[in-house]
């Protein structure tokens, strides 16, 4: 976890000092932050055990032969869109450099939380591989970059809010058909990748004055 902690204070350095966002409120949070990923993760704990094994035992005996390895790069093709999409030229929310930033955040907290849960939780995955399973790592990522794809180019079409999120969605499906992970592991998955965008992206204006406060005493210290 130090890592996760050390890459998020390298970050906060490099933050742009120019005003990402024409509304400067700070931490201003909707109804619509907070039902989809609070939704998500619930959804997981309630279908976790059970209904869960349920639904494999079907899909494994109905897709026996079922491989793919999309579901290894898939994760990453709605954050890989954004950036493109910032970098060509198509105005989002954000610059390409807050977008590169607002993208490391975010998959790194995401991470952080899933990957410690997977050392506390120890569910096995229903191939038996390891004991790993809970939540979904990949769906944790895909549905992260798909949040980013939605906060920057969701108001400009939702094709590209359906776009990213319909990519994720393939991803937890496929994790499923591949035996690796239960439905539950998806679920909860989808919720920490959403849920950490969000985190990230309402904190982000505040983040932005703090480090731009920080510079300015420094160089009046400085001085």
């Amino acid at each position: 976890m130090k890592a996760y902690f050390v890459c998020l204070f390298l970050c906060l350095n490099f933050l742009s000092p120019a005003v990402a966002q024409r509304d400067s409120t700070l931490w201003k949070v909707t109804a619509g932050d907070v039902i989809p990923p609070v939704s998500l993760g619930l959804a997981g704990l309630i279908v976790q055990g059970k209904i869960s094994r349920h639904l494999q035992e079907h899909v494994v005996s109905k897709y026996p032969n079922f491989h793919t390895r999309l579901d290894e790069y898939l994760p990453y093709a709605p954050g890989v869109v954004s950036l493109g999409l910032a970098s060509a030229g198509v105005k989002g929310k954000h610059s390409l450099g807050d977008q590169v930033i607002l993208a490391l955040l975010s998959n790194i907290i995401a991470q952080g939380v899933t990957q410690s849960l997977k050392r506390i939780v120890r569910y096995p995955r229903p191939n038996g591989e390891d004991y790993h399973s809970f939540p979904s790592g990949h769906s944790t990522t895909a549905f992260a970059n798909a949040a980013i794809l939605h906060e920057e180019y969701g108001q400009r079409s939702v094709l590209y809010s359906i776009g990213g999120f319909g990519t994720a969605t393939a991803v937890g499906t496929m994790r499923v058909l591949n035996n690796q992970h239960w439905l539950a592991d998806v679920l909860m998955g989808a919720g920490i990748g959403i849920g950490a965008t969000k985190v990230v992206y309402i904190s982000y204006p505040w983040l932005q004055r703090t480090v731009r406060n920080m510079k300015h005493r420094n160089k009046k210290e400085k001085n």
